[in-house]
């Protein structure tokens, strides 16, 4: 177990510092300056950056010196837990990220549990019946919510129980009602994708021996599939919702975009677009270990629901 975990736990390491590498390498190739756009920001007009404020500027924040000393630099200072300060407003990376962290992981939560509890009852639905066009519509369902467009599928929730309907508010809105919209738009392609794979699992699990051998001696259907085949296609589905948390995180950014809702994704589009590479990085970081941290628990949780996988995981 002790060697699982040290696997493990070198694997997060190379995550997190693929993801500090990779925004590193991207920002840096995008087109224009961070400290011009900053100082044309502050006045409101374009080419009137003052070329020796602008050389302090990049000194302070040492973007004057070599790519490969920049990035040596800013990874030593991430080991030790120091991001930065953003080159926008000059306040600390990890204070600006954590105030940005409650709104997103409220609007991430809420969509895992709409996701899930989705996702279970149509992969259930999709299943129970044997056959008939019932099942065939259920079927399809799952593959048409992971095919639409997240803001495509926001925009039409805003126009229907926003504008026509007036049931709920469109942009900026707080508390429940405020949060339902943005979750059911974030929860709709993940449930999908977990209906798709349950649905999968407990049909693979209704055509093992056991199940026909249940079936043979009068276990009904119900049961079967709700005490048996539900425990035996549950360790993939598991495994899919700590993959797609992370895709959740990370889809903020387009729901909290077309909701206008403050959190990391409005806090990552205005750093990209101002090249604010510290706070870019630092929410780059908070996604990867959060999807670590997940994965982890999802890698340790498996064996607890299936005991046969205790045994390849722990040798």
């Amino acid at each position: 177990m002790l060697r699982y975990l040290l696997r493990r736990l070198l694997s997060a390491v190379f995550v997190l510092w693929a993801a500090f590498t990779v925004s590193f390498l991207a920002l840096y190739a995008l087109p224009g300056d961070p400290v011009a756009i900053m100082l044309d920001s502050g006045t409101g007009e374009q080419g009137t950056v003052d070329p020796a404020r602008a050389a302090a500027l990049r000194h302070e924040y040492g973007l004057d010196r070599p790519l490969p000393e920049q990035y040596l630099d800013r990874l030593v200072h991430a080991v030790r837990g120091d991001l930065g300060t953003s080159v926008r407003s000059g306040t600390p990376v990890t204070r600006t990220v954590l105030d940005a962290v409650p709104p997103s992981l409220t609007l991430a939560a809420a969509a895992l549990l709409l996701a899930v509890l989705g996702g279970v009852l149509l992969a259930l639905a999709a299943t129970w019946p044997r056959g008939g066009w019932l099942r065939r519509v259920l079927t399809a369902l799952p593959p048409l919510g992971v095919s639409v467009p997240t803001f495509w599928v926001g925009l039409v929730l805003v126009q229907v129980f926003s504008f026509r309907l007036g049931w709920l508010p469109a942009f900026g809105g707080t508390g429940p009602s405020g949060l339902l919209l943005p979750a059911v738009t974030l929860a709709l392609p993940a449930g999908a994708v977990l209906a798709q794979v349950l649905a999968r699992g407990l049909r693979g699990a209704l055509a093992e021996p056991y199940a026909v051998t249940a079936r043979a001696r009068g276990v009904g259907r119900g049961r079967l599939l709700l005490r048996h085949a539900a425990r035996n296609a549950a360790v993939p589905t598991v495994t899919l919702a700590g993959v797609l948390t992370g895709n959740l995180v990370a889809g903020t950014v387009v729901v909290e975009t077309v909701f206008a809702r403050d959190g990391l994704g409005r806090l990552t589009v205005t750093a990209v677009s101002t090249q604010d590479i510290p706070v870019v990085q630092g929410v780059v970081l908070f996604a990867a270990a959060v999807f670590v941290a997940v994965n982890l628990t999802v890698d340790l949780l498996a064996p607890v629901l299936d005991p046969r996988l205790a045994g390849p995981a722990t040798a």
